[in-house]
């Protein structure tokens, strides 16, 4: 019994000595992942270079992935010929106080890009007004010029860990965080 006793008392030893290696050292651990963030509401706010009225673009989808569908809203039509200056807002409102999100995605300005796509039918074209660490398109600011009377849809992608630089939304690969389309109307 004595013997079964101390083999019991080496092995525990052992398997003890052999837990405690250099692996559980924070600096051999591997990169933590930077996790996709969570949004429930993207605004976008477009002022008129010049006289105009500003117009929002609102989604907001407060059960995030759940059953509902998000609440897309336009508070009115753009005037042809004019240059819009745009910034985007996102929030995450399942937390309360909503926690805004556009701050983290400037920080993490490396992991993000938004994209803009004009669908068919829309006569505006879109640039981008801020850009990354690296001096990659970010996308959080940009313009919009609003071309002729014309009706359509404009897509807001924001991408997580997209390549940079790429060659568009079809090239940049990554993580879609939020995709939003708001059917527009210039006049």
């Amino acid at each position: 019994m004595k013997k079964l006793n101390l083999l019991a008392t080496i092995l525990f030893t052992t398997l003890l000595y052999v837990s405690c290696s250099k692996d559980d050292d924070p600096s051999s651990l591997p990169d933590p992942v930077n996790e996709e963030e969570v949004i429930t509401t993207l605004t976008a706010t477009l002022v008129p270079a010049g006289q105009g009225t500003t117009i929002t673009l609102k989604s907001q989808d407060l059960d995030g992935d759940g059953p509902n569908a998000p609440v897309v809203t336009v508070s009115g039509n753009l005037s042809a010929g004019v240059s819009y200056n745009g910034t985007i807002e996102l929030l995450n409102e399942m937390e309360n106080p909503p926690e805004p999100i556009t701050e983290e995605v400037e920080e993490e300005d490396l992991d993000h890009q938004f994209f803009y796509t004009v669908g068919s039918g829309l006569d505006a074209t879109t640039s981008y007004e801020n850009y990354d660490s690296a001096g990659n398109p970010l996308g959080t600011e940009f313009t919009l010029v609003a071309g002729t009377a014309s009706s359509g849809g404009l897509t807001f992608t924001l991408r997580h860990e997209p390549k940079k630089p790429n060659e568009g939304i079809d090239d940049a690969g990554g993580e879609t965080d939020i995709e939003v389309t708001f059917n527009l109307t210039i006049e």
